[in-house]
């Protein structure tokens, strides 16, 4: 029992790491509105899911495969979906999966709605380093 509980830490402890990395790459690329919502305990299918908007279709494509290689240089098996139109992609990552959108997309469909429901907390984006 002790040894379920701490893989169950040790892997909360790595999807924390994994959420951070994504965020932090998805705002050097200048992505906008990072939101990350921890899923944890909430899904099966994931423990964190981050949602961004990027400037244009090529922006967003742009980002997706920038953070698809630096996910699979941690070693990660990484699918996508929507990468050649650009308009939302899907990354998923496993304990990560991330929307990448252009802004009227997001609008439309418009996920932190449906996963931001009562009980859930969206932890807030990286701060940009000043300098």
């Amino acid at each position: 029992m002790e040894r379920t509980i701490t893989s169950l830490q040790h892997r909360l402890h790595d999807s924390a790491n994994l959420a951070s990395l994504v965020e932090q790459t998805l705002d050097e690329d200048k992505g906008e509105e990072i939101i990350v919502i921890d899923l944890s305990g909430k899904s099966s299918f994931a423990d964190n899911m981050v949602i961004v908007s990027g400037r244009s279709a090529r922006h967003v494509a742009a980002m997706a495969d920038r953070l698809k290689e630096k996910l699979k240089a941690q070693g990660l098996r990484v699918t996508s979906e929507g990468q050649q139109q650009g308009d939302w992609v899907l990354l998923d990552a496993g304990d990560i999966v991330v929307h990448l959108f252009r802004p009227e997309v997001r609008a439309y469909y418009n996920l932190e709605k449906m996963w931001l429901a009562p009980g859930m907390e969206e932890r807030p984006m990286v701060q940009p380093a000043v300098g």
